[in-house]
């Protein structure tokens, strides 16, 4: 995978994931490890709840969409440093079973102030289901380094 720079990102530029199925599984250990509340770890409790069944976290749903868009080489083999969320909303339930979508739009590139051999991209994220239902929404911003800036980071472990 080839490493990409912040020169290399166009405002307007869209990226869209593969379609990811949410297993139930996936739903009880995410939330056993880091939102034990019953409905999204115990099925027969959130039968009785507001939403009728296990829902996904939407800790669950966020680490999702960075893990799609990672794996899929959204920065190719730069290293990006997150700086940030604003506008994190849950929109809709994740239930097991559902097959959903991240897309990401670049919106806003600058240089840093701060250290001129990084830039920074802000996308807005959206994360839709089989239906086309919108579940998740926010915007990131990432530290990319550019060109001339790659040669003073370190490499990648």
């Amino acid at each position: 995978m080839a490493p990409r720079f912040f020169e290399d990102f166009t405002i307007g530029e869209t990226w869209v994931s593969p379609p990811t199925q949410v297993t139930a599984e996936e739903i009880v250990a995410f939330a056993r490890d880091f939102d034990p509340q019953p409905m999204h770890t115990d099925a027969q409790q959130a039968a009785r709840g507001p939403f009728k069944a296990l829902v996904a976290s939407g800790w669950h749903i966020a680490a999702l969409a960075m893990r799609v868009f990672v794996q899929s080489g959204g920065y190719g083999s730069t290293p990006m440093v997150g700086l940030g969320i604003d506008e994190l909303r849950w929109r809709a339930p994740v239930r097991a079973g559902d097959t959903l979508t991240v897309r990401r739009e670049v919106f806003e590139l600058r240089a840093s102030q701060t250290s001129p051999s990084h830039g920074i991209v802000r996308t807005r994220v959206s994360v839709i289901n089989q239906d086309g239902a919108v579940v998740m929404t926010l915007i990131s911003a990432g530290r990319v380094p550019t060109r001339a800036g790659r040669a003073t980071d370190p490499e990648p472990a």
